[in-house]
């Protein structure tokens, strides 16, 4: 009696296990198109230091690259060890995951479950990884030319643990409180840039001017900065599309939107500098370019290809706005326009995503303002609010921190000779002489 009772409790729960199981099946086409996102994401962090070294003096050309690549170790360890655990673990409270995949424990080849049911955990996992390693670097360019290698590699790690990982919980974490709002960052408009720009904005006010800011200068090789707008442009692909988490309309959707707002930041940067200055910057388009990208970034899989327009256009006028109002009007020593780009176009994507959204292009989103809902505006609200806060405060305990141990700011004689020669005892070109390297230009970079 008592073993066909049982016999009939598993033929009863079989049908629910089987179900349970069908809906995590890995899906072979969904898990190879999310991890050939994951390269091109990868990929970006070359490229962003390609991008930032063409705009730097000739003597700062390797440090600014090197910079930019030491994040692959410094962070992709972090990631390992408590950096995902961090951001995707059990939520505390709303505010931080727990340490469940402490050193990836636990996270295997089957479906997660609570991110995903149709590519693997590990897939996940290092889509997600990408995203860390290329978040601290964006701050380079707000500190380019004046900054300690060796303790800046302890700051980077510290900030990716500490101001990275919590709001990647907050906005993205199975129970994070900004989530819990309901509110939407497709892939990192708050998470990415809001807090890589604001944290610039510390770091470079902390840090100080360079000695001679405010002279005119010339970057070290326009060819450069654009094949970097290239790189991250084709990579951004993979940053939108891939956050689809499947090979879908969605991505195909997001592939789209991201395509078309950065063409039309593109053009709206250009036409300002021609009304400006009678002439078209390259270096000045690769840098609309990448703020249409970045404003399109939250919004990519919520808003039509409509509003993906409206959205480049007005990042492309912002967005130049800023930079020239931070680099001229107050005299704030921002490098290569970090703050400006992607503090303010991480701004202009994550509001405006909140007045675009439509759950006729993503059914799992939510209508935004334009569709009478106003829960979404204020729940990105005070998204940019905690985020700009933590941003902030994080950045300036981390560095007095850091500083205490190590100083961040280079030398005056460092700066001076170059950090080529004065962090690593390398040049990036050995026929040329240092001391008459070509300075760089501060203006319209990014």
């Amino acid at each position: 009696m008592i073993r066909k009772f049982c016999t009939l409790l598993v033929l009863l729960a079989s049908p629910l296990a089987f179900a349970e199981e069908a809906a995590l099946k890995v899906d072979t086409g969904d898990t190879a198109w999310v991890i050939v996102a994951a390269a091109m994401v990868m990929l970006m962090t070359p490229g962003l230091a390609f991008f930032y070294a063409g705009m730097v003096r000739t003597k700062n050309v390797v440090s600014t690259l090197l910079q930019n690549f030491a994040a692959f170790p410094v962070i992709g360890l972090v990631w390992l060890v408590c950096g995902y655990s961090l951001a995707f673990g059990t939520s505390q409270g709303g505010l931080l995951g727990g340490l469940d995949f402490f050193m990836l424990n636990n996270v295997g080849q089957l479906p997660n479950g609570s991110y995903s049911t149709t590519i693997p955990h590990n897939v996940f996992m290092i889509f997600q990884c990408m995203f860390a390693v290329i978040t601290p670097v964006l701050m380079t360019g707000a500190i380019a030319e004046r900054i300690n290698f060796k303790p800046f590699l302890l700051f980077i790690a510290a900030w990716s643990l500490l101001v990275y990982s919590p709001v990647a919980h907050w906005v993205w974490g199975v129970g994070g409180w900004i989530r819990e709002k309901g509110g939407l960052d497709f892939a990192g408009g708050m998470v990415v840039h809001m807090t890589a720009g604001y944290s610039a904005l510390m770091f470079a006010y902390l840090l100080g001017k360079r000695k001679d800011f405010g002279k005119e200068t010339k970057p070290y090789d326009v060819g450069m900065v654009l094949l970097g707008t290239a790189l991250l442009f084709f990579g951004w692909f993979g940053f939108n599309a891939g956050s689809a988490l499947g090979a879908n309309g969605l991505a195909g959707h997001a592939f789209a939107a991201t395509f078309f707002a950065a063409c039309a930041a593109f053009l709206a940067w250009m036409t300002v500098d021609m009304v400006r200055k009678s002439k078209a910057s390259a270096i000045g388009a690769g840098v609309g370019a990448v703020a249409g990208l970045v404003a399109i970034t939250p919004a990519a899989g919520f808003v039509s290809f409509q509003a993906a327009v409206a959205i480049g256009l007005i990042a492309g006028f912002g967005c130049n706005f800023a930079c020239v109002f931070i680099k001229e009007k107050i005299k704030f020593d921002d490098t290569l326009d970090v703050i400006g780009c992607h503090g303010v176009g991480g701004t202009i994507g994550t509001l405006l995503t909140a007045v675009f959204a439509s759950k006729a292009v993503n059914p799992a989103g939510a209508d935004g303002l334009l569709l009478g809902n106003s829960h979404l505006f204020i729940a990105h609200l005070l998204g940019t609010v905690a985020v700009l806060a933590v941003s902030l405060i994080g950045t300036f305990v981390i560095f007095k921190a850091v500083d205490a141990i190590s100083p961040l700011r280079a030398s005056a004689e460092d700066e001076h000779q170059g950090l080529d020669i004065s962090q690593h005892g390398e040049v990036i070109n050995s026929g040329v002489e240092q001391s008459h390297a070509a300075p760089h230009s501060g203006k319209h970079a990014a």
